[in-house]
């Protein structure tokens, strides 16, 4: 593949075409925060953590790094006034959903967000899809799934015998988990004896 010529923070740097704005990043040790991505699977954008500003042909856009593809004279800022801001509100958004989780917590830190303005729904799961394409793209179970749609949207196992019939000796979607939702809340052990019940 041919290489392709771009800027981040004012730094130039060359990466082979194909690559995402993500891959360009971290090439350069430029860090951009993830919950969604994960190097075996397909870039997907759901977290918008990733999300940065890129500028080409004089007009700005705000795009998800991870699904983003580098194109030649592109210009990315990641720490831009826009980005940051909308950084703060997805940490703002996971502060209600999952504020026990030690990265949503540094995450914040990090930031400068001390609270949320929006009301507690405390969740189990922020939705990331990592357990559902893990399971499809790497195993080729499809044994998890999303159900229902908008704010109804869940997790759930395909069908519901699933743990039983195609996750019998692998859980390793588990160990993805940005949450640790599987570990903690179900436990491996846990799911495994209900299986040989």
């Amino acid at each position: 593949m041919s290489p392709v010529h771009l800027v981040i923070d004012g730094k130039e740097t060359t990466i082979e075409k194909g690559k995402t704005v993500l891959d360009a990043a971290v090439a350069l040790g430029i860090k951009i925060p993830t919950l969604c991505h994960h190097e075996k699977l397909l870039p997907y954008g759901a977290c918008r953590l990733c999300m940065v500003e890129i500028i080409r042909n004089n007009r700005s856009q705000m795009v998800a790094s991870c699904a983003y593809p580098v194109e030649e004279g592109l210009e990315v800022h990641t720490k831009s006034p826009k980005t940051i801001k909308i950084r703060k509100l997805m940490i703002e958004l996971l502060l209600v959903l999952v504020p026990y989780i030690p990265q949503i917590r540094w995450l914040a830190e990090e930031y400068g967000v001390k609270k949320s303005r929006f009301s507690p729904k405390l969740s189990m799961c922020i939705l990331c899809g990592l357990c559902v394409r893990y399971c499809a793209e790497v195993k080729k179970k499809d044994a998890v799934g999303f159900i229902g749609r908008g704010i109804d949207r869940r997790l759930a196992w395909i069908p519901d015998s699933a743990y039983q019939e195609k996750c019998a000796d692998c859980f390793e979607c588990f160990t993805i988990c940005p949450t640790g939702v599987f570990p903690s809340n179900w436990g491996i052990d846990s799911l495994k004896q209900l299986r040989d019940s």
